[in-house]
Formats: structure tokens, sequence, C-alpha cells
């Protein structure tokens, strides 16, 4: 059997999630399109990938793309996505939770852990009224609505969260006995953590729901499906293995990538779009105090096929113009001018932390000195100003 897990003293976990984030950052930005159907477009010609409440009552599909959205809901409102606006919200968001709660594990842009154990002698408040007046902390201060699941565990606090958007308080607790009810109403795929292939194979083992899984023992699930079904079961049980964490973990890796404004074939107009991700994926790199040892370039067409090519480095790197060199090439390789684009990316992969390289016989320290100093540059003028302040030149 695998090794045995150690779970720390029960707590209390509550997860935060932004409600239709995207559209809830456009009515903050315009109170006007309160209460209207709104839906966010992925660009002009893209596909719906946030809706308010009264476009999904009107029937708007996500994912549905614009041109026949446009054609079956024309009473809706379509807004093209601003993402750095939307990370700028985000900040607010998580900069009020962290003042809240002095352990907060931000899960992505709109979503954040918190750990709520021993903050109702703090602020004189239940579970419920804690929720209660932190989800009207934020709406006051950060005019974003949110709702909030709390429980003993990230599975059931994440469970309760998605349920917690189904009610006119927008906050669900799972306690001991509503767990008992929770449980058996819960199907296997909307447990957090539940992919398509352990879908799969549980229910082809009769786990059809959350409690058809507590009820298997950690030695079935030992042999079965692994150490992460065990974690799984006791966090469902409300004992809970993952602790809310306050570090940010370096990601695996960065990817950005955008859809065109329109299809085009024009090297020069992609080559542009690819170096605007590459940048933006540098300064992301730099935030981190990493590099990367691997470039990845990817195209997409208009059908929807996707050519990517990727090279390993000898050394990391972090710096945009060092990076667009070995990426136009990439480019270069994988680009035929008798072809449609919708869109391009690059992916940065193998990150380590700075410092740990191992330098060429031949490398010029200066240069990499004066390229360190560029790139503080970089990053310090758009922390001043605004992101993508600087529009930089490439070959």
């Amino acid at each position: 059997m695998a090794d045995t897990i150690n779970m720390p003293k029960q707590k209390v976990i509550a997860l935060v999630d932004c409600d239709s984030f995207f559209v809830s950052c456009e009515q903050k930005r315009n109170p006007a399109l309160k209460n209207k159907p709104v839906c966010v477009l992925s660009n002009p010609n893209g596909c719906v990938i946030s809706r308010a409440k009264e476009a999904k009552l009107m029937g708007v599909r996500m994912g549905e793309p614009y041109f026949m959205a446009k054609k079956e809901h024309p009473n809706a409102i379509y807004v093209v996505a601003d993402h750095e606006y939307y990370s700028k919200v985000s900040n607010q968001v998580m900069t009020i939770l962290k003042d809240f709660s002095p352990y907060v594990e931000i899960y992505s842009v709109d979503e954040a852990f918190v750990d709520f154990t021993g903050l109702t002698r703090l602020y004189k408040k239940n579970y419920y009224k804690l929720a209660e007046f932190l989800r009207q902390k934020i709406l006051k201060e950060a005019d974003i609505p949110v709702s909030i699941g709390v429980s003993t565990s990230k599975t059931l606090s994440k469970l309760a969260s998605d349920k917690s958007k189904n009610i006119e308080s927008h906050i669900f607790l799972i306690g001991k006995r509503k767990l008992q009810k929770v449980l058996p109403s819960t199907k296997i795929e909307e447990i957090w953590g539940i992919g398509r292939r352990l879908e799969l194979r549980m229910k082809k083992s009769g786990i059809l729901s959350a409690y058809d899984l507590v009820q298997k023992t950690d030695n079935w699930l030992d042999k079965t499906v692994g150490i992460n079904g065990i974690e799984m079961r006791h966090e469902l049980l409300g004992e809970m293995v993952s602790t809310v964490k306050n570090e940010s973990t370096i990601p695996k890796s960065i990817q950005n990538t955008k859809a065109f404004s329109e299809f085009t074939s024009d090297f020069n107009y992609i080559k542009s779009e690819l170096n605007r991700h590459i940048h933006t994926s540098c300064r992301k790199l730099r935030s981190y105090n990493t590099k990367c040892r691997q470039i990845g370039v990817m195209l997409r067409t208009k059908d929807f096929k996707v050519f990517y090519t990727k090279k390993d480095l000898l050394s990391p790197v972090d710096f945009e113009l060092e990076i667009s060199k070995i990426a136009i090439e990439l480019l270069k390789e994988i680009y035929d001018p008798n072809t449609i684009y919708r869109a391009t990316g690059v992916v940065l992969e193998k990150i380590g932390e700075e410092g740990t390289e191992q330098l060429s016989l031949y490398a010029q320290e200066s240069k990499n000195i004066k390229q360190e100093n560029l790139a503080k540059c970089f990053d310090n003028l758009e922390k001043k100003f605004k992101k993508n302040i600087l529009k930089i030149g490439f070959k």
C-alpha cells in the first residue's frame, strides 16, 4: 500500500470564486452594463468566453462563435476581452483576500483558497457570517460579486463553491451533517481533480458518485487508482490533505496565445503578434525570478489545424530579444505562405530558478548584465505606467 497520508489538524477552508469574472470586470468598468445580457468574446471574431446570467437565460452558449451568437441573440451585448484589465482587477480582489486572512492560495485569475481557521474569534462571526462579510467586502471595495464555498478540505470547499453559485446568498457551507446529503447527490465527474480518464476508470469500477468513492477502502483505491484516489477520498470525508499554501509556485510552463483580429497569412503580422506574446511571457518569467530552457512556437490555421515546434537551449533565458531570435526561426519552420492562420502563440518550458545555469566558456558576462538591466528597465516602466507601454522593435 502507498505511504500513509499525513493529515494536518482540521481547519476550515473557503474557496472564493468571482462570478462570471470577465463579465463582472466589464460591468465594473462600465456600470451601464450591469443587469444586461453581456457576453465577453475571445477576440472580435472569436467565441463567447464569459456570460452574464441574463445572457445565459437568453440562451447564449459558452464557446459559441460570435457570428452564430449575434445571429441567434442580436439583443445581447458583445464585448471583446481585455485580459490586461482583468488581471489588474484580479490583483485587487486577491489583495483584499490577503488583508482578510494570513493564508491565501491563489488558484486562478478568479479563484483563491482562503484559510478561515481562527478568524471567527478575530471577526467575532460564525463561518457563515464570516463568508457573508467577506463577500460584501469584496463587492464594496472591488465591485466584483463572488460565490463562497466553505468546508474542512479544499475538495469540499470547491464543491461547496460550485453549489453556492446556484443559490441566492452565493454562500454554501458543507459541515458533517450536510456532508451526508451532499456526497450521494454529487456525481463523480463533479469532483474537483477528476479528469475524463479517471472518471471512466472509476465508473467501470462502479463508482458513480462521491458517496461511492468514500465507501471504498484505501487499500482498494491504492490498487485501482493510486495515491490520488486515497487523497481524494479523505478530502471528501472532510479530512484536509492539501493545505492552503501562501507561497507562489513557479509554473511548469508559461503559454501565451491569442487569436488574430482577422484571419491572415501575412508573415510580418504573425511575427509581430508572436513577439507581443513573447514580451508578455518574459515579463511573467521575470516576475517569478526564473528562466526557461525550452521555447515552443504554435500556429493555428483558419480551420483549427495546429502546427507546433520547439527547441531546447544550452543556457536558460528570460530576455525577449534573445527568445525572439529563436522563436522567429521556429516560426519560419512551420509557416506556409499559402495557408491562412487564425492564431499564434509561444510556450516557454523547462523552467528553473535563475542563477542555476552553467555559462558557456565563451559567454560574455557584460552582455548578460546589459540584458538583465534592460529587462529590469522594461519591467519598471510597465509597473510605473501600464503593461505593454513599450512597443519593442524586433528584426
